[in-house]
């Protein structure tokens, strides 16, 4: 967004007339998500109210290889909107990696819709299953919070983080050791309970709910800037930038548990995956569908074992001996 007038014109993020003008009129919320390089299945929302499909919107961001894909294999595409998600197409991309493109949308929808209120980020292989103001109700208005975000379900470390990204192969190794090295040298260190009130250094930041107010405008800036100058690995880069706020300001993001995330998203299967499962006859579990524990007539799931009457011993002739009588337990009482 550093060339062009304004962001979506000319700013190698590129973005229709038509689209930002009906972006320039969502005011109240937005829920965004994003798929580039036509890496995941669009997640459709459910238990939507009424009202809140006449308040809020839903933009989902693509580049011209996921609109074709979708084009063609979704029968619920109409006028640029598949269900509740109207498409917005993306040209001029500014990086050849798909996940650091993501990252704009993701981090900078203050700039992409500047008269929204509130914004709602949900990745694409997430499928939300909740009214979104539910959330805005949830994790910011009772907490008088304008940023929230979950931690991390198993590291709270950013050290950790990072040799697990090089183990898993997230991004080359080079990459994120100097990244490390920039932050060990600006102060970062080990998460530790002498962190307190900060409850954690890594955020599962699949879902970010914000209130658009200068402070949390500056704050995913300022993040975003750090995904544009090392690796697209946002959760590496969360703490320093909220540490250097919180030094100013006292300012710092609202982290809650990620098994309170669980309760509102559902994770999906990546296209590429899904569509393996498909080809080799491997049958999928549907999503958020509580197994029935009901045995059908026909089925060939075996039945629970019966369980086993239960008999009963018939009494013990009592020893013709005498049993000692246990000597009384005198507890000491303190007089104080």
């Amino acid at each position: 967004f550093v060339r062009g007038k304004k962001p979506g014109q000319g700013t190698g993020f590129d973005i229709s007339d038509d689209d930002l003008l009906e972006m320039e009129q969502c005011r109240e919320l937005v829920v965004a998500s994003a798929i580039f390089g036509n890496y995941d299945m669009i997640q459709h929302p459910r238990n939507v109210n009424e009202l809140s499909k006449a308040n809020a919107c839903f933009y989902m961001f693509v580049d011209e290889e996921t609109m074709a894909y979708v084009k063609n294999s979704s029968s619920l595409y109409k006028d640029n909107k598949v269900g509740l998600w109207r498409l917005v197409v993306v040209r001029n991309l500014p990086y050849e990696d798909p996940r650091r493109t993501g990252k704009i949308p993701k981090l900078l929808l203050h700039r992409l819709f500047p008269n929204v209120r509130f914004s709602v980020w949900i990745d694409a292989k997430l499928q939300l299953v909740v009214d979104p103001y539910l959330l805005l109700e949830r994790f910011l208005w009772r907490k008088n919070s304008s940023f929230a975000i979950s931690r991390h379900y198993r590291r709270f470390d950013v050290y950790e983080e990072a040799e697990a990204n090089k183990a898993a192969g997230k991004y080359d190794n080079a990459s994120i050791d100097e990244q490390i090295d920039f932050y060990r040298n600006e102060g970062l260190t080990h998460y530790s309970p002498a962190k307190l009130p900060i409850t954690s250094d890594v955020p599962e930041g699949c879902v970010i709910i914000r209130e658009h107010v200068p402070i949390s405008n500056l704050f995913t800036c300022l993040w975003f800037n750090e995904v544009d100058r090392f690796t697209a690995r946002d959760q590496i880069s969360f703490s320093t930038v909220r540490d250097k706020i919180r030094a100013k300001v006292g300012w710092m993001p609202q982290m809650f548990l990620d098994c309170e995330r669980r309760n509102f998203v559902v994770q999906a299967y990546h296209r590429e995956l899904l569509e393996q499962m498909i080809a080799s006859g491997r049958n999928t579990p549907p999503i958020a569908v509580e197994p029935s524990r009901k045995i059908r007539p026909g089925s060939s799931r075996r039945a629970p074992p019966s369980k086993k009457p239960v008999v009963r011993r018939k009494k013990e002739k009592k020893s013709s001996s005498r049993r000692r009588a246990a000597k009384p337990v005198t507890w000491a009482m303190d007089a104080g």
